[in-house]
């Protein structure tokens, strides 16, 4: 770790990590209580990912959340109330008690996107994103996260590769946590580093340890202001481990006893602690008030949660289908003239001709005049724009007499080819 932030950015950095492993702490009790209706994920030991990461973004920036990315969402500015909340399924959740997991965002003042449960969606989609703030003249970043796991989705290397084609002010965060639910990361990708997936697609990437907050901070603020310059995206591989299994109901028996003890020695929080200490910037009075600080914020938003109602039945029948202006208003927020955005007036008129497909008018009602190619285009009936329909004739006339074939009849059956010629 290095000494290169203010003494708050150190101290901000240290306060988030210990709130989101409090918050995690709480929604264990309350999960065990039943008071948590839908499944609840770790991120025991990647805390400095989440908080490193989100903290390196600006206010206008945006981000999307994975399911262990509490810690990306309290950074942001996310209350833990409405964590709480939302786990609990409750009417004052931000979904208002339709969704028991993490899936809420706040698009119109924190930035955030919803979390998609197929792994890798959120690539594109945040690609998406950061392409359309450089169209309005946001200068934003938006950032996302993926496991090892999601890394070899085949949505993950085709967003990618649309981000690096756009050059979109995109960051991607690849939490290598050494285990796609129980399949060993050496088991299902062959590389060291994956970050080196990003060479395929012509873009800069980064690997950072991950149980180090300050040198994933410093990475991820350098690639966000990278991206943020007009460079493109950028991948950060983030090295750590998982100390809990995929949910509270996996043991991750298969995790050798070693390994966890190896991780466990490597807590971030501890490691962390230990480095402001020896920089004067922490001592036990600090940590004590930090840690009062918290236990009081998170007593009054458990209370707030469990005193919320749970959602009224007649409510399950709305908001099933976005009604515009109803639901939510979305609007695009330009930091540049719509006009220099907006293509010229042509001064081409939007009339084809293309042989054999006759004549009649196009979708905005605009006359078309489409006519065989060996005649002449139709005539204009009562100065409105109508034309015939067949062979170039004004509408209203009877149309040419056409010759009737000649038929031929078929030799009959047995007979010479001679005869038939």
């Amino acid at each position: 770790m290095k000494k290169e932030l203010t003494r708050q950015q150190y101290l901000d950095l240290y306060y988030y990590m210990r709130l989101n492993r409090a918050v995690e702490d709480m929604m264990v009790k309350l999960f065990r209580q039943n008071k948590i209706v839908g499944g609840l994920y770790s991120s025991l030991g990647q805390e400095a990912i989440s908080v490193g990461t989100a903290y390196a973004l600006e206010k206008k920036d945006w981000l999307a959340p994975m399911i262990r990315n509490i810690g990306a969402l309290l950074a942001k500015g996310v209350r833990p109330r409405d964590i709480f909340m939302q786990h609990m399924a409750k009417y004052d959740s931000p979904t208002k008690g339709k969704d028991g997991t993490s899936h809420f965002g706040d698009l119109d003042v924190l930035h955030i996107v919803s979390p998609i449960s197929m792994l890798g969606d959120l690539i594109p989609v945040m690609t998406g994103v950061a392409m359309a703030g450089r169209y309005l003249g946001q200068k934003t970043v938006a950032m996302t996260w993926i496991g090892d796991g999601g890394s070899s989705t085949g949505v993950f290397h085709e967003g990618l590769n649309f981000a690096a084609v756009q050059k979109a002010p995109f960051v991607l965060i690849l939490e290598n946590n050494l285990w796609a639910y129980s399949t060993p990361v050496r088991k299902q990708v062959p590389l060291e580093n994956l970050a080196d997936r990003a060479k395929a697609y012509g873009i800069e990437s980064y690997i950072v340890d991950g149980n180090d907050v300050v040198a994933v901070y410093s990475t991820a603020k350098e690639a966000v202001e990278r991206a943020r310059a007009g460079e493109g995206p950028i991948l950060i591989e983030a090295k750590s481990f998982r100390r809990l299994g995929h949910a509270q109901h996996d043991a991750a028996e298969y995790v050798p006893k070693e390994m966890r003890a190896y991780w466990e020695a490597r807590d971030p929080i501890a490691l962390y602690e230990k480095f402001l200490s020896s920089e004067k910037l922490l001592d036990a009075q600090g940590k004590k008030e930090v840690e009062q600080k918290i236990d009081t914020l998170l007593a009054a938003e458990r209370e707030f949660a469990e005193n919320s109602p749970m959602p009224p039945a007649e409510l399950a029948e709305t908001g099933v289908y976005c009604t515009g202006d109803g639901c939510h208003k979305i609007r695009a927020k330009w930091e540049r003239p719509i006009a220099e955005v907006t293509p010229p007036r042509s001064s081409v008129k939007a009339v084809w001709t293309v042989p054999g497909f006759g004549s009649g008018k196009g979708s905005g009602g605009a006359n078309a005049p489409i006519h065989f190619g060996d005649t002449k285009p139709a005539e204009d009936v009562a100065g409105n724009g109508t034309r015939s329909a067949k062979g170039g004739k004004p509408a209203g006339k009877t149309p040419a007499k056409v010759a009737p074939k000649k038929i031929v009849k078929a030799a009959p059956a047995g007979a010479s080819r001679k005869a038939r010629r």
